[in-house]
């Protein structure tokens, strides 16, 4: 049942009667009626009003009249300036209650036959998934399941950026500090053992730079007065690159590293493929703990010289240029940008030209239509300048390219920095949300009971819905602050709130005694009940919302308002206890429908629901 559709027929149909004119379809406006006015549904009667030259006001009146003797869905309207409301039929609202009750893919569309691919995640091999991370996976895979919601096909991907002088950075600390240790002799997960050695090498620096600071080299390259001024300021504000690529030994050590990497040597690679096994190794462990998987893995190592075919062609056509040193550029200035490198003068790749070449690959390998790219919005101007080139070339897939820019995650404390040790690890703030829930959870009690390893289910879900829902329900592009504390209060705007709900309906239905038999032979419907309906009944638009916007906090904030209605209803009304078996079975039924959307809602942004909390 399309309530919406039907009545925009309706309303079409009552516009032609009564002033002899075909309204178009798309002006056939109908909206749930505020809260604040009575009614179910609201009609626009504002695009008539020069076409008729009549007043809303006369024109409202005169189509609500119409519809009250010819509908048998209206049983009354009003009308508030140019918006006319209607009231309507409780067996509207049975058969409304009926179609969503008994549709079990409720809120799932048919398939579009439209291939998506979403790339999130995106580690690098250095250092452990962290704060971040956490961000950008959750945004991906949301982003992943509302898209299937709408009838795509969709192919979860991520580019692991395995190589590079930050990668030879860990490998060169290893090299000189570790003795042979591995995760195993110590007993550390993988990606976080190769992370303590990406600290170990900026240590080293540091060590190396001060010794190097009050040398005469340093005298002779900075000058007196710049040595001074850089002894009172922050080093790494000044002279940090200038010294790492011209001065420093630890630094040349580290990009001769890189060389033997490019030149294939035997043994750089295989400490190569050994640490980033490590990583990898942990990396899974995280993913599985936030419950994500990817259907295709892309390695930077794999893709870095992808995309100079497509420059050489680019070239050819003048499409690209190149300067006198022998780089190639593209001139984006009638795009409203600047000049683009695409390829370097000594003929490397640059990220430019490694993005061009996968895109490329993808489109041949999988005949995508669209593609995410869930990056942050410190990547804006990449992805503006990637898409235009796409699209100059021709590419067929260019229309469909989508930069999901999120903000950056701080902490109360503030901000994090990777080099210096003090990134919030994914796995530490996983274990702490946890523990979170657990200690929220044994002071309210409710648990009794239930036997230790289904209490530690509990908490775990408890803890990740806190986790995930907090990040999610800020639209992506805000820069946002992540409060643990805040995230499992069970009266906030939360993730443990809307599954409060949930478990209060499972224990409804636990307490039940034989089955819900929904007739559809109650007429007392009150307003909240008819409110839950309505939200109910636009659950479907808002998925589509949410993928029309790339922005999965549209489904949170619908999930949360969804909670806090039926948190009302429970409250101020009998469900087992109900004034008549119509009544019981009704609410019944409402509660078995917000129970299942809320369960597909959550599970689209990641969130298991717990029957018990």
């Amino acid at each position: 049942m399309d309530i919406i559709k039907d009545l925009q027929g309706e309303v079409k149909a009552a516009v032609k009667s009564v002033f002899d004119f075909e309204m178009p379809e798309e002006q056939v406006i109908i909206n749930p009626t505020k809260k604040e006015f009575e009614g179910a549904y609201t009609f626009v009667v504002f695009p008539l009003v020069k076409k008729l030259s009549k007043s809303p006001l006369d024109l409202a009146n005169a189509i609500g009249e119409e519809l009250l003797s010819k509908s048998d869905r209206i049983i009354a309207f009003n009308v508030i300036k140019g918006f006319l409301n209607f009231s309507l039929s409780s067996q509207v609202w049975n058969a409304l209650l009926s179609d969503i009750s008994s549709d079990p893919n409720f809120g799932n569309k048919e398939s579009n036959g439209k291939k998506m691919m979403v790339e999130f995640s995106s580690p690098n091999t250095n250092k452990p998934l962290h704060l971040g991370h956490i961000r950008n996976i959750l945004l991906g895979w949301s982003m992943s399941k509302i898209a299937e919601a709408n009838g795509c096909e969709v192919i979860k991907t991520k580019v692991v950026n395995d190589r590079g002088i930050a990668v030879c950075k860990s490998m060169l600390a290893w090299q000189k500090t570790a003795n042979g240790k591995t995760p195993e002799s110590e007993n550390v997960k993988g990606d976080h053992f190769v992370g303590q050695y990406y600290v170990a090498f900026e240590k080293l620096f540091q060590e190396e730079y001060k010794k190097w600071q009050s040398s005469e080299k340093a005298l002779e390259v900075f000058g007196s007065s710049k040595k001074e001024e850089e002894t009172k300021d922050s080093f790494f504000k000044r002279y940090k690159n200038k010294y790492f690529n011209n001065y420093s030994d630890i630094g040349k050590e580290a990009k001769d590293m890189l060389l033997r990497w490019e030149a294939g040597d035997e043994e750089t690679i295989s400490l190569w493929k050994k640490m980033n096994g490590w990583v990898y190794d942990g990396f899974n462990i995280t993913y599985d703990k936030l419950g994500v998987q990817f259907d295709e893995i892309t390695y930077e190592s794999d893709t870095y010289l992808l995309g100079k075919q497509a420059v050489e062609n680019g070239l050819e056509s003048g499409m690209f240029y190149s300067k006198p040193d022998s780089s190639v550029w593209i001139d984006l200035e009638a795009e409203g940008m600047d000049h683009k490198l695409v390829l370097r003068s000594d003929g490397t790749s640059v990220y430019m030209t490694q993005d061009l070449g996968t895109a490329q690959v993808r489109f041949k390998k999988y005949g995508i239509d669209s593609m995410i790219y869930v990056v942050g919005d410190e990547q804006d101007y990449h992805f503006q300048v990637l898409f235009k080139i796409l699209k100059r070339m021709g590419e067929p897939y260019a229309d469909g390219l989508y930069h999901l820019s999120y903000g950056m995650v701080d902490l109360p404390t503030g901000k994090m920095k990777s080099r210096e040790g003090t990134v919030v690890d994914a796995d530490d703030l996983i274990a702490d949300v946890i523990e979170e829930a657990k200690s929220s959870a044994m002071e309210r009690g409710g648990l009794e009971g239930i036997d230790d390893k289904e209490k530690s289910e509990v908490f775990r879900k408890v803890g990740m819905s806190a986790l995930k829902y907090f990040m999610i329900k800020v639209s992506p592009k805000k820069r946002m602050t992540f409060n643990p504390k805040e995230s499992v209060d069970m009266q906030g705007t939360t993730g443990p709130y809307i599954q409060n709900a949930f478990v209060r309906i499972s224990s409804i239905m636990r307490k039940l005694e034989g089955e819900v038999k929904y007739e559809s032979g109650y007429d007392d419907i009150a307003d909240l009940e008819k409110e839950i309906l309505i939200t109910l009944n636009t659950y479907p638009e808002v998925l589509s919302e949410a993928l029309q916007k790339y922005d999965p906090s549209v489904v949170a904030n619908y999930c949360y308002s969804l909670a806090k209605m039926y948190h009302r209803f429970y409250h101020d009304f009998r469900i087992l206890t109900a004034e008549t078996e119509n009544a019981k079975q009704f609410r019944l039924t409402l509660s078995q429908s917000v129970g299942k959307v809320l369960k597909h809602g959550m599970d689209l942004l990641g969130i298991e629901m717990p029957e018990y909390m």
